[in-house]
């Protein structure tokens, strides 16, 4: 994908954690971007101000995107703004609520993990490939990207949030299907798998984090930050990984590469 200035991308979550390492990345490589979120927009107004100073351009498109009626009104929200779309990055989700056993668990719980992590990434590609493919047609030089942002959580078994991981492991097949479908457009989809990035959500376990990444739970023995997964989705962004339809990212310090070793 080329490093024009026009370039608009729609970060989901964007205004905090990991969709602000995000969001930030892209800022300072020209982006402009619709960041979405759910909070009221004066709750985000630093973030704005701080995007714009790094980049372009920067609005705020409030929806909460486990709903269908919000994810086709901040489309339209952006559409109105910037009038393209040229990125679009799947990273707003939820944990599961109160962290119950399975044996515990509730299907509205269940339900609502799935709206926003799931259904929400899968029905807002949906509306972005639309668009982007219409783009394409227009133009035949339009090149367009999705990434979705999921969690090491897919693979890694967690009896205490079943939801948050049953969301995550489906998000790899959400990944290849929609890689499948738009390749003949020109379009790449791409999925990073963070693993524990020091965000406000995991703010509730960093002493048991701390703990565990100093004893040798990572190679790389710190925390991953916001950044590390922002550079992989610019990398990405650029277009510097070419051949490669569908491919998964893990950016997790090594967590992944030392329980493979275990297990064998």
């Amino acid at each position: 994908m080329s490093h024009e200035s026009n370039r608009v991308a729609l970060v989901t979550g964007g205004s905090r954690g990991i969709g602000l390492g995000i969001a930030r990345s892209l800022a300072k490589e020209g982006w402009r971007l619709a960041i979405n979120g759910v909070r009221a927009q004066s709750e985000v107004e630093d973030v704005l101000t701080e995007l714009r100073e790094l980049g372009r351009d920067a609005v705020y498109c409030r929806g909460d995107v486990g709903h269908a009626n919000d994810r086709e009104a901040v489309i339209g929200a952006v559409h109105a703004y910037f009038g393209s779309l040229h990125l679009l990055v799947n990273n707003a989700g939820i944990t599961s609520p109160g962290r119950v056993d399975i044996l515990d668990a509730t299907e509205e719980a269940f339900d609502r993990v799935m709206d926003v992590n799931l259904k929400g990434a899968f029905f807002l590609a949906q509306l972005a490939a639309r668009w982007m493919i219409s783009q394409r047609q227009g133009d035949p030089d339009f090149s367009g990207a999705i990434v979705n942002i999921s969690s090491i959580s897919g693979q890694m078994s967690s009896t205490d949030r079943g939801d948050y991981c049953i969301s995550w492991a489906c998000m790899a097949e959400v990944t290849k299907l929609w890689a499948t479908r738009l390749a003949e457009f020109g379009i790449q989809v791409y999925e990073i798998r963070p693993g524990i990035i020091r965000t406000d959500m995991t703010m509730g376990v960093a002493e048991k984090y701390d703990r565990l990444i100093a004893e040798g739970l990572t190679l790389e023995r710190r925390w991953g930050m916001p950044d590390d997964v922002g550079r992989a989705v610019a990398m990405l962004a650029r277009g510097e990984l070419t051949y490669a339809p569908g491919t998964v990212l893990t950016v997790d310090g090594g967590l992944t590469v030392l329980k493979e070793l275990e297990i064998r």
